[in-house]
């Protein structure tokens, strides 16, 4: 890396209160060096593009599909992690938390060994600088399966888990509060008769009954000492709100009612909801939409679960369509509250002293397209 600053010029810098035109210098260590008003300087000409922080990707579930591409077949998992930060870079994500599911059902393609398979492809990346992304691991633990302790036990100890979400799929509460919908899923998924389906949920109610609670307890104990962040997932009820401060939680993912969403953002969690939602305009399950609270002022950050492309479009199309939330307040989802919610306290703004993660942006028509990407100053895509 060069030691001399670098001056990024003609460019509206989206700050963490404002739109300026001005220009950005770096120092030689991958910071942001100053913030400055327009100049004819030597450097990168922006083009009048937009300017933003590197954003900052809570869950994404898109790794698993690079690594298993079709039933049955594996990828290289160094070669499907670059495949996955190419994608997550391209679309503006500077740091991203990687979810890998511990706890499956029984006929789950993938198992927990496959997971530590590409924490540790995730690891090797990093440390062999083949990653344009920086990249932590994000634990979804399904509380209700029986080898979700057992399948925690094989990340214990790796630093890079800096978060986990504690859920849990059962039917009839959370995300499948509607048991017709749950139907509708999995009949369709596994063609079971009537009878099977009736037979299938009766004994995930049953496993759930008996080892959810005490699971959750232990997750989040075991969290809590190793200064891992926490997050609830598909909090319906004010009850599973109460549960969620019991253990400490930091973030909030994907509420399913305004209820939920409304007690977790009083209660000072971050609440996380689908950029695809918003994009899409709407829940695919049928849950509460994610622009209906940011109307409300309830939606805290944006994630881009199953489509990178999504957290970028998202801040554009809230800035546009929500008349409350300005520019700067729709990134702020998508990089300085995230980074907060985590503990990352070097990133997601444009302001001296930080580091030097951030993204040219040109808004044509409604779709933004994401010129480059720099992290800690250099050119990542």
């Amino acid at each position: 890396m060069s030691t001399h600053p670098k001056v990024f010029r003609n460019a509206r810098l989206v700050l963490a209160d404002e739109v300026i035109d001005g220009s950005l210098s770096l120092d030689g260590d991958g910071l942001i060096e100053a913030i400055g008003s327009p100049t004819e300087a030597d450097g990168h000409d922006c083009d009048g593009d937009y300017l933003l922080p590197g954003l900052v990707e809570l869950h994404t579930d898109h790794l698993e599909t690079h690594y298993a591409p079709r039933p049955k077949v594996r990828w290289n998992a160094i070669s499907a992690v670059q495949a996955h930060d190419a994608q997550i870079a391209c679309a503006g994500i500077t740091t991203v938390f990687d979810a890998l599911r511990v706890g499956m059902d029984e006929d789950a393609d993938l198992r927990y060994p496959d997971m530590r398979i590409l924490a540790d492809a995730i690891e090797t990346g990093q440390r062999e600088q083949r990653l344009r992304a920086d990249h932590f691991i994000h634990l979804r633990c399904e509380v209700s399966a029986p080898d979700v302790l057992e399948a925690f036990e094989v990340f214990r100890n790796d630093d890079s888990i800096r978060l986990i979400s504690l859920m849990d799929h059962t039917p009839g509460q959370r995300q499948f509060v509607s048991l017709d919908s749950y139907k509708v899923y999995y009949q369709g998924k596994k063609g079971f008769s009537d009878a099977e389906m009736e037979e299938f949920i009766r004994r995930r109610q049953q496993r759930a009954s008996g080892l959810a609670p005490e699971n959750r307890k232990q997750l989040s104990s075991i969290a809590l000492e190793r200064g891992i962040a926490i997050a609830s997932h598909d909090d319906a009820t004010r009850a599973h709100v109460d549960e969620a401060i019991a253990l400490q939680t930091r973030i909030a993912e994907f509420p399913t009612t305004v209820e939920a969403a409304r007690a977790s953002h009083e209660a000072g969690m971050a609440v996380l909801m689908g950029a695809p939602n918003v994009v899409r305009g709407g829940s695919h399950s049928g849950n509460v939409s994610a622009r209906e609270l940011a109307e409300a002022g309830y939606l805290d950050v944006l994630s881009s679960d199953y489509v990178p492309v999504s957290l970028v479009q998202a801040a554009f199309q809230l800035a546009d369509e929500v008349e409350a939330i300005s520019l700067p307040q729709a990134v702020a989802m998508v990089t300085s509250t995230p980074a907060k919610a985590i503990g990352l306290n070097d990133r997601g703004v444009l302001q001296p002293g930080l580091r030097a993660d951030f993204i040219q942006v040109k808004l044509v028509g409604d779709v933004p397209i994401v010129r480059g990407v720099w992290r800690e100053g250099r050119r990542v895509a």
